[in-house]
This record gives structure tokens, C-alpha cells and sequence, in this order.
């Protein structure tokens, strides 16, 4: 767990020993760290519409400062938390090479979703793999 995370999840604790703690049950599971405003576990749903929310307001105003300064605007395109999902496996693929690892990490039953979809093999990991290897192999 990145240091990062375990700071905000150690904040969050502790906001909850005050507040309260999620007290919500799915399928015999409990003991949920996140909660709407109304108390219940968070759905991806909820997680996309305040990133809409948060794209939407930084466009509006990047958009005003943009028109102020006579320059295009530099604009957040549309995304899901799915979106940042992969985006995080992406960058895992290529920085780690145990591939079993990737696949505890991300939850993936079955290693030929992690293989298939994650690990894409670009020209510049190729070219970098390459470049590695070199002086290692011996060619007689």
C-alpha cells in the first residue's frame, strides 16, 4: 500500500471514531471504509457522478480563465473510476514484472484477464526490454 493511501485510510479512521462507522452489510460482507452522505456503501455510480461533478466545474472554470487569457482552455476529457482502474493496472504492468503479483493486487480470478488486458506490450517496453538484455546474452 502506497504511504499516501494508508495516511488518507488512517484519516478517514479516525474522522469515524468520531462520526461513526459504516454499518452497512452486502451479501455477508461488513466493515466498509467509505459511505455516502446518507450512510450507505459507496457505488461506483456515486464515484462517477462526483467525478462528473469535478470534471464538469474545472472545465467551466479553465474554460473562463482560458477566455480571459485569449488561449485555448486545457480541458479534463470524460472518464469513469473504471477508467482509473486500468489506468493504475496500466502503469503497474510496467513496472512490475511478476505477473502473479499484478494479479493478487488487482483481485483478477483468473491470470488471463491481467495477461489479456493489462499487460500490453508498446514499442517503447519492447525497445526497453531489448535494451536490458543487452551484454547479458552472449551470442558465440
Amino acid at each position: 500500500m502506497f504511504q499516501d493511501v494508508k495516511n488518507a485510510l488512517m484519516q478517514e479512521y479516525e474522522k469515524q471514531q468520531t462520526t461513526g462507522f459504516n454499518q452497512s452489510e452486502i451479501d455477508g460482507y461488513s466493515g466498509f471504509i467509505f459511505s455516502n452522505r446518507y450512510g450507505y456503501v459507496l457505488s461506483p455510480h456515486n464515484i462517477n457522478r462526483a467525478i462528473e461533478r469535478i470534471v464538469r466545474d474545472y472545465n467551466k472554470q479553465e474554460a473562463e480563465i482560458a477566455e480571459k487569457e485569449q488561449r485555448e482552455p486545457v480541458l479534463i476529457p470524460r472518464f469513469s473510476v473504471h477508467q482509473l482502474r486500468h489506468t493504475f493496472c496500466t502503469r503497474f504492468c510496467e513496472n512490475e514484472s511478476n505477473i502473479k503479483v499484478i494479479q493478487e493486487i488487482m483481485g483478477h480470478a483468473d491470470i488471463s484477464t491481467t495477461m489479456d488486458i493489462y499487460n500490453e506490450a508498446t514499442m517503447d517496453k519492447k525497445r526497453e526490454s531489448f535494451a536490458s538484455l543487452e551484454g547479458k546474452i552472449r551470442i558465440v
